[in-house]
C-alpha cells in the first residue's frame, strides 16, 4: 500500500514538473528577449551614469556623480526638463478628458458605430513618421490649410506653429492629443462595458438626466480606469521622442526639445554615454516618483469613495 502510495506521489510530481517545464518553455523566448533588450541594457546604464565613456574600445572611467552633476549645471538639460514637464501639462489632462467624452458618446449600439470608433482609432495606429509629416504640412506658416482657415475667420495673425518659439510646443501638444486619444478611448470603452445597466435605469426612474448620470454614476465607477489612464500618459509624455523628432527635431531653439531628446543627442550625437545615462536615471527617478505618488492618491480616492 505504502509503495503504491509513493509510486502515485512520484507520478504526480513527474506530471507538475512536466506542466512546469511546458510553461517555462511557453515563457523562455519572451524572458531572453525582455533580458536582452530591456534588463541587461537599463542595468548597463545604472553602470554608465557613474562612468566617462564615449563607446569606443578604450576603458570605462569611473567619475561617480560628475555626470549627474555635469548634466545639472547643463542650461539644455533644465531646459529640456522643464520643456518635457510643459509638454505633459498639455497633453496629460486634454487626452484623458478628450478620451472619456469620445467614450461616453460611442457607447452606444447605433447603424454604423463601429465605423466612427474606427476613424477615432486609426490616428494611434498611423506611422508616427506620417502623422508628423502631415500634420507639418497643416501648420505650415505661410499657405498651410490651418493658418489660411484662420485667416478666413478673421484672423490676420495667425500662430507660425512649429517655427515659433512659443506655439511649436503647442502643436505638438495638439498633435499628440489627437494622436493618443483615441487608445484611450478604447480602454474606456472597455471599463464602460462594465458598467452595469441597472444602474443608469435607476437613475433614470429617478428624474437624473445624462449629465447627472456621467458625474454621479459614470465618473465614479470608472475611477480605476482613470488612475490608469492617467498613469499611463504621464510615463507616455516623460518619455516622448519620435513625435518631437519628426515634427521640430527639439528646435526652434531647444523650444520643444524634451528629457529623452537630450538623452539621445547626448548618446548617439555627442558619444557622451555617462552623462546621457544620468539624465536616463534622472528620468526614471521622475516617472517613479510621479507614478508612486498617483498610486497613493488612488488609494485615497478609492477609501474616500468607500
Amino acid at each position: 500500500m505504502n509503495e503504491k502510495k509513493k509510486k502515485g506521489l512520484t507520478s504526480r510530481q513527474k506530471r507538475v514538473i512536466r506542466d512546469n517545464l511546458t510553461g517555462y518553455a511557453f515563457v523562455l523566448p519572451n524572458l531572453i528577449g525582455y533580458s536582452i533588450f530591456v534588463f541587461i541594457p537599463v542595468c548597463f546604464s545604472f553602470v554608465l551614469s557613474v562612468m566617462q565613456w564615449d563607446g569606443s574600445q578604450a576603458p570605462m572611467k569611473f567619475v561617480g556623480l560628475a555626470n549627474f552633476a555635469q548634466i545639472f549645471s547643463d542650461d539644455v538639460f533644465v531646459k529640456s526638463f522643464f520643456n518635457t514637464i510643459e509638454y505633459a501639462a498639455m497633453t496629460v489632462l486634454p487626452t484623458l478628458v478628450l478620451s472619456l467624452l469620445l467614450a461616453v458618446l460611442l457607447n452606444s449600439k447605433i447603424k454604423g458605430i463601429a465605423l466612427f470608433r474606427t476613424s477615432f482609432f486609426f490616428p494611434y495606429i498611423a506611422s508616427i513618421v506620417a502623422v508628423g509629416a502631415v500634420w507639418n504640412m497643416l501648420f505650415q506658416p505661410d499657405f498651410g490649410p490651418i493658418n489660411e482657415a484662420l485667416k478666413f475667420i478673421g484672423i490676420s495673425n495667425p500662430p507660425r506653429w512649429v517655427v515659433d518659439v512659443k506655439w511649436a510646443m503647442v502643436a505638438i501638444a495638439i498633435v499628440s492629443i489627437w494622436k493618443y486619444m483615441g487608445y484611450y478611448m478604447i480602454v474606456y470603452l472597455a471599463a464602460l462595458q462594465g458598467i452595469s445597466k441597472s444602474l443608469y435605469e435607476a437613475a433614470s426612474i429617478d428624474g437624473a438626466n445624462g449629465l447627472q448620470k456621467l458625474r454621479y454614476i459614470t465618473v465614479p465607477m470608472l475611477t480605476p480606469t482613470t488612475f490608469f489612464v492617467l498613469i499611463m500618459l504621464t510615463i507616455q509624455c516623460f518619455k516622448v521622442f519620435d513625435l518631437v523628432y519628426v515634427m521640430t527635431g527639439g528646435g526652434p531653439g531647444n523650444a520643444t526639445k524634451t528629457l529623452v531628446n537630450y538623452i539621445y543627442e547626448k548618446a548617439f550625437k555627442s558619444w557622451q554615454l555617462g552623462p546621457a545615462s544620468a539624465g536616463a536615471i534622472i528620468l526614471f527617478a521622475v516617472v517613479l516618483v510621479i507614478t508612486l505618488i498617483q498610486f497613493s492618491g488612488e488609494k485615497k480616492w478609492s477609501k474616500d469613495m468607500m
